[in-house]
């Protein structure tokens, strides 16, 4: 069969500090930059992303690609409507040149929110839909964090979501979409849908996917793809945590469920929202402040691996810029020794210390230059231990097969405490990030990372004990500190929390 193919990845945090310009998409980061035409189609070979496993999947069965538009942006506040109206239009004009096809896959996050739209991923999917017509088959996979809405279900014929978090099976997720495709080629009825959207939120941090309760409840979301509940085959079911620094309608988590009858989806989507509801309590943590993250990992550091914070709330991944400084502030003032913060993100800085070349000593006003956080740079004179390009390829679980480039980036020191500093902005979930420029983390004593659970997948097996700390950032850990003007009401912001009236 043709199946036009493509993707328009953000994740929007609301309250963060910088929006997603054009220019955000064109560039490469952690994943490639923007990518159309037939080059699309192999810029992603062996990349754990979900439209290279749908690309790999698709083609083993035999089917033909066309390429249509490809596009990510770190995760920021709102995409711009300039941004959002460009890559719609090169979307669209591409899917009218395709000529006849028989069905669109498109590689979408779920949480994108643009000047313009609360519902960036459903106004696509409507006008996707427009141009293809009712019967033309259209699936798109979704991160885990999807905000889901209900027109992102109407257009679209299945929607199937991320199972871990940390992201590992993103390739894989992309692989089941291209295989749900194909048995509706091979004859598989258009599936009845149910959707469950769950009354309160759940923090990033609460929702790995490595521990409880996320760990039993994906385990049962995946067990009854294939069950047979009353009338019906059930073909998939997905779990969308949500993304909560998203202030918007309907922000919350949902489940979405497909079945050959009404009655098989909405019993499926019942039992998981039902395992969802009766899990509300063990969904909220313990958070620790920068000052007794620091003083604990001082006094417990030792042989066989690193205690690591999370400094969640500046985590690239959800909206940080990646410069607060918070953390690295205290390891400085309570001289912490075998020590790393990865990675910081200031061009300004890593431009300074390439310049000044490896064993200077230069003052700097290193990072806290966004405005993500109400702090002042750390003034102060550092060693200069190593510089980098920034090019190295990713080989965690998380990343891996992802050419990084992070641009000039530099090692600096100061006493016993190793900042990784970077010129573009990513979530450090890989250790290449570290190892590139001399720093081996299983040796470590401490380890900074602005990350909120990315990290654990490649850095986690090293770790004698992860502590997620609340310094401050705009992806705030402890939701009930937002100030929410847009939510439906009810919906309580926090585990047990209370309701939002408004």
């Amino acid at each position: 069969m043709r199946i036009a193919v493509g993707g328009f990845q953000h994740e929007t945090n609301t309250f963060a500090p910088s929006k997603a310009p054009w220019a955000a998409f064109e560039q490469a980061d952690s994943w490639p930059g923007l990518q159309k035409g037939p080059h699309l189609l192999t810029a992603f070979k062996g990349m754990n992303i979900p439209i290279a496993g749908f690309i790999d999947e698709a083609e083993a069965r035999g089917h033909t690609l066309l390429p249509l538009v490809w596009c990510s942006a770190t995760p920021s506040a709102h995409v711009t409507e300039e941004a959002y109206e460009r890559v719609a239009e090169i979307l669209l004009d591409a899917l009218g040149y395709a000529g006849e096809i028989d069905a669109v896959y498109l590689d979408l996050h779920g949480a994108m929110v643009t000047e313009h739209l609360e519902d960036g991923e459903g106004e696509l999917l409507k006008r996707v839909r427009a141009a293809v017509g009712p019967k033309i088959p259209v699936v798109a996979s979704l991160d885990l964090h999807a905000n889901v809405t209900a027109e992102m279900v109407e257009y679209s014929d299945v929607l199937i979501a991320y199972r871990t978090y940390p992201h590992v099976d993103m390739a894989e997720t992309g692989a089941r979409a291209a295989a749900h495709l194909d048995a509706m080629f091979a004859g598989l009825p258009r599936q009845a849908k149910a959707m469950r959207k769950i009354d309160y939120l759940i923090p990033l941090t609460a929702q790995c996917t490595l521990v409880e309760p996320s760990a039993s409840i994906y385990r049962d979301v995946a067990a009854l793809e294939g069950a047979i509940l009353g009338n019906g085959r059930v073909s998939t079911v997905s779990f969308a945590g949500g993304f909560a620094p998203a202030d918007i309608k309907d922000c919350s988590p949902t489940i979405i469920a497909y079945a050959d009858t009404e009655v098989a989806a909405n019993e499926a989507a019942e039992r998981i929202a039902k395992k969802v509801n009766d899990s509300e309590s063990a969904f909220r943590e313990k958070l620790w402040s920068a000052p007794d993250a620091v003083a604990h990992a001082i006094a417990n550091a030792g042989e066989g691996g690193p205690i690591i914070l999370a400094d969640t709330q500046d985590n690239p991944g959800a909206g940080g810029n990646g410069d607060t400084v918070g953390i690295l502030r205290e390891l400085i003032v309570q001289n912490a020794q075998s020590a790393v913060l990865g990675v910081l993100f200031d061009p300004e800085s890593a431009k300074a210390a390439a310049e000044a070349g490896e064993g200077a000593r230069i003052r700097l006003r290193l990072g806290a230059k966004t405005g993500g956080a109400d702090e002042e740079p750390i003034d102060d004179e550092f060693e200069v231990a190593r510089i980098s390009d920034g090019e190295f390829l990713a080989t965690g679980p998380f990343y891996g097969g992802s050419r990084m480039s992070l641009g000039t980036t530099a090692r600096l020191r100061k006493g016993g405490v190793e900042i990784v500093v970077a010129s573009r902005k990513a979530q450090c979930a890989d250790q290449e990030m570290l190892k590139h420029i001399g720093i081996e983390p299983a040796k470590l004593g401490i380890l900074v990372v602005k990350s909120s659970v990315h990290f654990r997948a490649d850095f986690g097996p090293l770790a004698r004990e992860v502590l997620v700390v609340e310094s401050p950032g705009p992806n705030t850990a402890d939701l009930s500190k937002l100030h929410y003007k847009h939510l439906r009401n009810g919906v309580r912001v926090m585990p047990l929390g209370k309701p939002y009236t408004g």
